[in-house]
């Protein structure tokens, strides 16, 4: 994909999973952070499960997303797909 950084050969391959992400910055309106690093994501096996883990008061959002990859800093980091809108969600 054109944009990413390519996986970890250590890593084993990426790949597309659910996750539930910790983002404290996130709101409505600015949903547009591209990259995560791996300690604010849970990876989750079902897109029910990160439906179920989610909790907007805590700041844990639903999404898919791609990874883990190696930054050019040495962190291990996940890029957002898409996040994945709760019926709460407008």
């Amino acid at each position: 994909m054109h944009g990413f950084v390519p996986p970890d050969p250590d890593g084993g391959v990426s790949e597309l999973q659910f996750a539930v992400i910790y983002a404290p910055k996130l709101n409505k309106s600015g949903r547009n952070r591209k990259r995560f690093s791996a300690n604010c994501v849970e990876i989750k096996a079902t897109e029910n499960e990160a439906h179920e883990d989610e909790d907007h008061q805590k700041n844990l959002y639903a999404a898919r997303v791609l990874g883990p990859s190696k930054s050019s800093e040495g962190q291990y980091i996940f890029y957002l797909v898409e996040w994945l809108l709760s019926n709460t969600d407008a």
